[in-house]
């Protein structure tokens, strides 16, 4: 019997560490000192990482995991380069982040049928993605300061997830529920 490799928690951990890195950023805990490092992970993990997963769980038939992972691993890719050689388009930076809370909020509904903890990390993400947009929109700096903290909230569940799916498959048993 022939193993396959289970892409998502490296698609998990590359979105979790990403999303966390510029949720402190977005929350008021990090300066634009830490511009750079979100920027290169972006790039490299929350991107590129999520992307490869994507195309693994296309392998396996898993439709979900594909547009999750390919999809947010092209906003990585497309976030990264609007801040560093787009900046101009971040005047409309409200309507791209409201329009991945519309993408967000129709794969969230897509994990009502899948694992709670999943679930949970939708559910974050879709409020993060709508407390982001309303707050660049109506320039409500608060909204975009708890946008950040719904983000690590969003970044530690998936961690959780990412972690669960690793630890369990090691163990061969259910150490953390999901």
């Amino acid at each position: 019997m022939d193993k396959k490799i289970n892409p998502a928690p490296l698609g998990l951990s590359g979105f979790a560490l990403t999303t966390w890195l510029l949720s402190m950023h977005n929350a008021g805990m990090a300066t634009d000192a830490m511009v750079p490092a979100v920027l290169a992970c972006a790039f490299a993990f929350g991107g590129t990482a999520q992307f490869v997963a994507g195309v693994m769980e296309a392998f396996v038939g898993n439709s979900f995991g594909f547009v999750a992972f390919c999809g947010y691993g092209a906003f990585w890719w497309s976030f990264a380069l609007l801040v560093e050689y787009f900046p101009k388009g971040l005047a409309y930076a409200g309507w791209y982040l409201l329009l991945w809370g519309v993408f967000t909020t129709y794969m969230w509904i897509g994990t009502w049928k899948k694992g709670k903890v999943l679930m949970l990390v939708f559910t974050a993400l879709t409020v993060t993605f709508y407390l982001l947009a309303f707050g660049a929109l109506l320039g409500a700096g608060g909204l975009g300061t708890l946008g950040g903290y719904f983000g690590m909230l969003t970044a530690a569940l998936a961690f959780y997830l990412a972690a669960a799916e690793v630890i369990n498959e090691s163990w061969g048993s259910t150490v953390l529920p999901v």
